[in-house]
């Protein structure tokens, strides 16, 4: 019990302060989607486990609608593949990561979203720290926020009426602020470029409803076949 504790309580003490603007991002938009899923008739405990079980934030707020909608799981399985496209990819970017977690592993495949793999991917963790519990903490701190931020959502969605539009910036602020965050810790900046640069051309080429596949595929051989260079011009950097 207590080599147990020797490896939880400085992986959670470490793990915490990123995943502070994760908070304020999840608990602002999962309490926006527990209103959400209060108004169009669904009860607070149909929020809280589609949060705890799904765990895609868009896709959530996309469910909303599919459920109120005619039975289509062709459509919906579509659907899902179009917004969640890009876990596909991060899953094969943190193979490397994960291994040697252990039983941990499991958990932090079904918890991989946009933030836990941007901190887990990026982060410098201290030696004294055990990485996988670091990686699980991260991912676990996160799910919680989303979870607590649709109960309370669900719960006083009823007493609160609130404008939905625009919500879905606070997503965006939040990607811009990791990405920043990134930018200033990386010593080069070549991966970051590129994935501006083939987003921005596959958006002009496919518009801003089908740009998103084409962009990870673009990212994911571009990154696949310049791996090799990029690393080496990062650890030629640092100091």
């Amino acid at each position: 019990m207590l080599k147990n504790n020797n490896l939880l309580l400085p992986a959670l003490k470490e793990a915490f302060p990123p995943t502070i603007p994760i908070l304020a991002g999840f608990m602002f938009l999962g309490i926006a989607y527990g209103i959400l899923m209060n108004l169009s008739g669904f009860n607070v405990i149909y929020a809280v486990l589609m949060a705890l079980l799904i765990f895609a934030g868009s896709m959530e707020f996309v469910a909303v609608n599919l459920l109120l909608s005619s039975f289509n799981p062709l459509g919906a399985l579509l659907m899902t593949l179009m917004v969640n496209a890009r876990h596909l990819f991060y899953g094969i970017s943190m193979l490397d990561k994960y291994k040697g977690t252990g039983f941990k592993k499991i958990y932090l495949i079904f918890g991989l979203c946009d933030e836990s793999f941007s901190i887990n991917y990026t982060a410098d963790i201290p030696q004294n720290v055990d990485r996988g519990w670091y990686m699980f903490f991260i991912t676990f701190l996160n799910h919680s926020y989303w979870v607590v931020g649709a109960a309370i959502g669900g719960i006083f969605g009823s007493l609160v009426t609130l404008n939905m539009q625009g919500l879905d910036f606070v997503m965006t602020a939040l990607f811009i602020v990791i990405f920043i965050e990134q930018w200033m810790k990386e010593g080069t900046h070549d991966s970051a470029l590129l994935g501006l640069g083939i987003s921005i051309l596959c958006l002009i080429i496919f518009d801003s409803t089908n740009f998103i596949i084409p962009s990870m595929m673009g990212l994911l051989i571009t990154l696949t076949l310049m791996r090799k260079k990029i690393e080496n011009r990062g650890e030629s950097a640092c100091p």
